[in-house]
């Protein structure tokens, strides 16, 4: 037996129809399955380029909506993709850029207040002699 990925993250959320509106258009991911199944609404997103997914719950009882915690979005360049976000209307949770020796970041939280961090990582932390 090997696990070889991980494949989704469960993000509880109250409304999934306005959770799906953010992921999709303030966020960019791209939705994969929307589908409804014994009641329940089954809604896949996937970040660009990214090997993992997410999927917005609302049947976790010891998941609250806004419960996320720690989930962290990689990119390539944070002042450009702060920017981005900004104008598609994501606000964040700090005013400054936070830095530590494994890269730079900010917070933001959805509509449901699940609190996701953005950030780019120093390329040259852990590795010998940096």
């Amino acid at each position: 037996m090997a696990l070889t990925n991980l494949e989704v993250i469960s993000v509880p959320v109250r409304d999934p129809e306005r959770a799906r509106l953010f992921y999709a258009g303030a966020l960019g991911f791209t939705v994969e399955i929307d589908s409804f199944d014994g009641g329940m609404r089954w809604l896949t997103l996937r970040p660009p380029g990214s090997g993992t997914a997410i999927t917005l719950v609302t049947w976790f009882e010891t998941m609250p909506a806004g419960s996320l915690r720690g989930a962290v979005l990689g990119c390539d360049s944070l002042e450009q993709t702060l920017a981005e976000l900004a104008g598609r209307g994501v606000a964040f949770l700090e005013d400054e850029i936070q830095e530590a020796p494994w890269g730079r970041w900010k917070t933001f939280a959805d509509p449901d207040g699940n609190a996701w961090i953005v950030q780019q990582t120093n390329p040259d932390f852990g590795r010998a002699g940096s």
